[in-house]
């Protein structure tokens, strides 16, 4: 199952899609997961400075 993002919590930094090891995440106004890429590792969830992803 692909993470969750917190719309209202996301900054847009970048930094989760930064750490994706597979590209799963893009970020325009907020970060957007992919869920037919994600590989749910859960790496994201660690760079995010606002923990506004959960897996």
């Amino acid at each position: 199952m692909p993470v969750t993002i917190n719309k209202d919590l996301c900054i847009a930094c970048g930094a989760c899609a930064g750490g994706c090891p597979v590209g799963a995440l893009t970020v325009e106004d907020v970060a957007v997961c992919d869920p037919d890429v994600c590989i749910d590792c859960g790496a994201c969830v660690a760079t995010c400075p606002v923990e506004a992803i959960s897996q």
